[in-house]
């Protein structure tokens, strides 16, 4: 700017000199800015242009303007989830572990994916399923004890959410087929109660496969084969391994690939009852071992149900944004056609045989294939690793479980470093005298009471106290006919009273060498850490068996037989004692005194059913 002082009649000497622009040059600029605009409009428009570059000047700033920011990649939809549990398979009863069934499905899906060979779940059916339910250890849901049997006003504990509640309320259409075996007193605790939108499969622990009878005791015999919340009579007669897979073959069809689904897949088989159509059957006809025979075949159904699902997930569009995991419950049982070898004992047990599973992980979107994983893995670490795959935060100060997908995927350090088993307080040895329980004690180095049933895997130590069930080595050469021939085979030599074993299961993964006396000082460090663990315990739901349960009492089906919790109908008892009723007072004690007379006089009518039952199951033995 020019700043002109002075008054205006000086004369033309005195005046500054200011350039002047003249018309034409004043129009040139004037051309020159209108081109500039232009110019930096285009600019724009093209560098919104897909696939196409922006184009570039010399007179642009090296900063782009926040229109011009590359944006974000969208966040790529969240995976299908599809998990396999199979009932009672043998660590062995796989192609991969060197089983002499063959299992040509299975070993191709874990060969291009990745095998879990550190993975660990529970000795029983409800304790696994529960653990993949909630992602609690058992003893913070009160199901320390045994499994839920048929007639036990008892099921998942409702403070604790469950894996499909937490899908549901993320999107994901949630269907599940097969064995649920965690209770159904009341309507609520029903698998469409606890978060599937659908549900066809069995309520209670076992059941034959092809009538769905399913007893428990002598006494107690129903139907249970259920499609949502009704009895589903018109599938009778058809096997489960093949009606779970068509199930699952219908959801798949009906359903778009452009929404998340979680398919949970609890086949009932290898459990007992062994039986198994005769078409799979004649496959295995050179084995002479009856029970190993139809176990067999029955593995030989659920290797054709994996590959059948597969292939519709592919021809159905979900199979490239899908994760399929596979897990047994837990390991086999031998005198029913199971193998653990080389591991030691069996179902049941919390030695490596009954707790090391079978478990692999399938799915396009892995990081690395093809692959073995060590890590250390447990079945409460599904629920968290499940929902992060989901993009739903497992924000819960409660859980148990990892999410080990890092691990899995990209063969990251592993955030689990320790297992607690179990505490079992109810398995203390009934009768036990005084001076020996005060010997358990000392042995505990006043830290645990080792009359307590307890298991700790940390790193690569293995701790046991309490009762422990069979700890035999049972070889693949299964031998024919009653238990007494078994009596040549290798037995564990444990004293009556010994309540305390220590293993490096990593140097020792069969088990053979206890260092409980020669590593005290690992065994207390261990012993503080369960008592560690005691302390967060909740106390056992273990309530007694309620006669009004029995299916003659509800048109011989297996349903739930409470009214809703906290309600004044009958049995509308609180769950969280679990125990039905109390005191037989008023209307309600005056029922169940007459439910209680009617079991007494229909237990001969279902012995009777029982009996038959068996003796047609067991003609297909041999």
């Amino acid at each position: 700017m020019v700043t002109v002082t002075g008054s205006s009649r000086r004369g033309p000497e005195s005046r500054p000199r200011v350039p002047v622009l003249g018309v034409t040059t004043l129009g040139y600029l004037c051309c020159l800015c209108c081109l500039l605009l232009v110019r930096s409009e285009t600019t724009v428009v093209v560098s919104k242009a897909p696939g196409v570059a922006a184009a570039s000047s010399s007179n642009q700033t090296s900063s782009p303007s926040p229109r011009q920011q590359p944006s974000a990649s969208p966040r790529p939809p969240p995976p299908h989830l599809v998990f396999f549990m199979v009932d009672d398979q043998g660590y062995r009863d796989v192609g991969y572990h060197g089983s002499d069934i063959r299992t040509p499905a299975l070993d191709q899906l874990a060969a291009q994916g990745v095998k879990l060979e550190n993975y660990y779940v529970q000795p029983i059916c409800s304790p696994s399923r529960s653990q993949l339910m909630t992602g609690r250890y058992q003893i913070h849901t009160g199901l320390q004890h045994s499994i839920i049997r048929s007639r036990q006003p008892l099921c998942l504990p409702r403070d604790a959410p469950t894996l499909p509640e937490r899908l549901q309320r993320a999107g994901y259409a949630t269907h599940m087929v097969g064995k649920w075996h965690l209770g159904f007193c009341r309507r609520e605790c029903l698998p469409t109660g606890r978060g599937f939108h659908s549900f066809l499969g069995a309520l209670t622990g076992s059941g034959d496969h092809f009538t769905h009878q399913s007893c428990d005791g002598a006494e107690a015999c129903g139907f249970d084969l259920h499609d949502g919340d009704r009895p589903a009579w018109e599938l009778r007669g058809n096997y489960s391994t093949q009606l779970y897979t068509d199930r699952v073959k219908k959801i798949l069809r009906s359903h778009s690939p452009h929404k998340p689904l979680f398919l949970y897949v609890a086949l009932q088989a290898l459990h007992t009852p062994l039986q198994a159509p005769a078409h799979l059957l004649r496959r295995h006809s050179s084995l002479g071992n009856g029970p190993r025979r139809h176990y067999a075949a029955m593995l030989s159904g659920v290797d054709e149900a994996v590959g059948e699902v597969v292939r519709e997930l592919r021809a159905r569009g979900f199979y490239r944004n899908s994760v399929l995991v596979y897990s047994s419950d837990n390991g086999g049982q031998p005198l029913s056609g199971g193998c653990n070898w080389p591991l030691r004992g069996g179902k049941g047990s919390y030695w490596e045989g009954g707790v090391r599973a079978v478990g692999f992980v399938h799915s396009p979107l892995l990081k690395r294939r093809g692959a073995v994983s060590r890590a250390l893995i447990h079945v409460s670490d599904w629920y968290p690793t499940l929902l992060g795959l989901a993009g739903v935060p497992a924000k819960d100060g409660r859980l148990d479980g990892h999410d080990v997908w890092g691990a899995i995927s990209e063969g990251l350090p592993c955030p689990r470093t320790e297992i607690l088993f179990n505490i079992d307080p109810v398995s203390r040895r009934p009768g036990e005298p005084a001076q020996q329980r005060a010997l358990r004690r000392r042995r505990g180095f006043g830290i645990w009471d080792t009359g307590v049933r307890a298991v700790l895997r940390a790193g690569d130590w293995k701790l046991l106290t309490g009762p422990m069930a069979d700890g035999d080595w049972v070889p693949p050469q299964t031998l024919p006919g009653a238990p007494a021939r078994w009596q040549g085979l290798e037995k564990r030599r444990d004293l009556d009273a010994k309540s305390v074993w220590l293993f490096n299961v990593t140097a020792d993964p069969y088990e053979r060498f206890d260092l409980s006396e020669a590593r005290p000082e690992v065994v207390r460090l261990l012993m503080e850490r369960i008592a560690e663990y005691n302390r967060t315990s909740v106390p056992p739901r273990n309530p007694p068996d309620d006669p009004l349960a029995d299916p003659q009492l509800h048109g011989g089906v297996w349903t739930p037989w409470l009214g809703r919790e906290g309600s004044g109908g009958v049995g509308g008892g609180s769950a969280s004692g679990g125990v039905l009723g109390g005191p037989n007072r008023g209307p309600l004690g005056a029922y169940r005194r007459g439910a209680v007379r009617h079991c007494k006089v229909c237990r001969l009518r279902a012995l009777f059913k029982r009996v038959g039952f068996r003796m047609q199951r067991a003609s297909l033995f041999f």
